[in-house]
């Protein structure tokens, strides 16, 4: 009898790391719920995350690790729920040593994960997380639905957000005009395209466009000084003002989007909204790309010995030049045509 084998009723899926990365966890969702559709899925994220997946039609209960205070404490809390939960299936979608805890000793009776996990040894299946050009650039959606092989089920399954009537309403009043977008912000320099950039770009927007600025509150700064450089007519700084779903629900209907390669991409990858993703540092081979059927990706056309640098961004240009981030701004403005 094959381990996976039996109508699973209570299944649980990790990924405790950033908006994106949960973003991109929501296929196996849709793909659990489209085979087991009277099953009750649980998922673990981040505390502070909760509001990704608030709503959604097939998640019964949100877990939240607050990693910032009494981290271990906390996640020795999880465990005991977790065991308590009696899961028959434990799908870990990270690939670090705190969640392979919480996968091992679950007590589920299926336990699957990425071989990169510390602890994968003991999982009942492991599976290699293919990132790169030798694996043929597999996106992270495809490793993450690997997981799900037991599954015979050969659909891909996309990114889903659900922002529901609440969200949509408070968003409505900005959708009185044509709109853009732009998230000019990134955790990483080298991940974010040049404010001087976003500012020569901002000031040759037509004018007929309103244009709204999305991003963390700790972003708004940022924003702030970009706008003040401007001449157009039609912006407003919206940082630190919506929740996660709302800026969702704003960016399924904009004309277009933009944004460098961070969180706001996959916002608009969930919606299946329009989406112009700027790489300087990063590279989309790296299978973290845009998804939306309107979307394209914009990088420097000078062919850099250095770039990528690293799966993820630095702090400041390892090289000292930041040439990645020499792109012309007609690209961008192209994708409003």
């Amino acid at each position: 009898m094959s381990l996976y084998s039996g109508n699973f009723q209570k299944i649980l899926v990790i990924q405790t790391a950033s908006i994106g990365d949960v973003i991109l966890a929501t296929p196996v969702i849709e793909k659990l719920h489209a085979n087991y559709p009277g099953a009750q899925i649980d998922f673990l994220l981040k505390e502070g995350f909760e509001d990704l997946l608030g709503g959604h039609p097939y998640v019964r209960a949100i877990l939240s690790w607050n990693k910032n205070e009494s981290k271990y404490t906390n996640l020795y809390n999880l465990l005991e729920f977790i065991r308590s939960e009696r899961y028959d299936v434990v799908i870990n979608l990270q690939r670090f040593l705190s969640t392979g805890i919480l996968t091992a000793f679950s007590g589920a009776k299926v336990k699957l994960g990425f071989k990169k996990n510390p602890l994968s040894f003991l999982f009942t299946k492991s599976f290699k997380h293919k990132i790169g050009e030798k694996y043929g650039n597999v996106h992270e959606i495809d490793r993450n639905l690997s997981l799900t092989s037991f599954i015979k089920d050969n659909k891909r399954y996309r990114p889903g957000l659900y922002p529901g009537k609440k969200a949509e309403a408070r968003i409505s009043q900005y959708k009185t005009r044509s709109y853009i977008t732009i998230s000019p912000a990134s955790i990483w320099y080298t991940k974010q395209f040049p404010e001087k950039k976003w500012m020569a770009f901002l000031d040759k927007i037509p004018r007929d466009f309103n244009v709204f600025f999305l991003g963390a509150k700790e972003d708004k700064e940022l924003s702030e000084r970009i706008i003040k450089a401007s001449s157009h007519p039609h912006v407003m700084d919206l940082c630190g003002k919506l929740s996660l779903l709302e800026s969702a629900s704003l960016i399924a209907d904009a004309h277009m989007n933009f944004a460098n390669d961070s969180a706001a991409q996959h916002l608009a990858s969930a919606m299946n909204a329009p989406i112009t993703t700027i790489y300087c540092s990063t590279v989309p081979e790296f299978g973290f790309g845009p998804l939306s059927d309107d979307s394209a990706v914009i990088e420097t056309d000078e062919d850099l010995y250095c770039r990528p640098c690293g799966l993820h961004g630095y702090n400041k240009c390892p090289e000292g030049h930041f040439k990645c981030a020499d792109i012309d701004i007609e690209k961008l403005l192209n994708r409003l045509d």
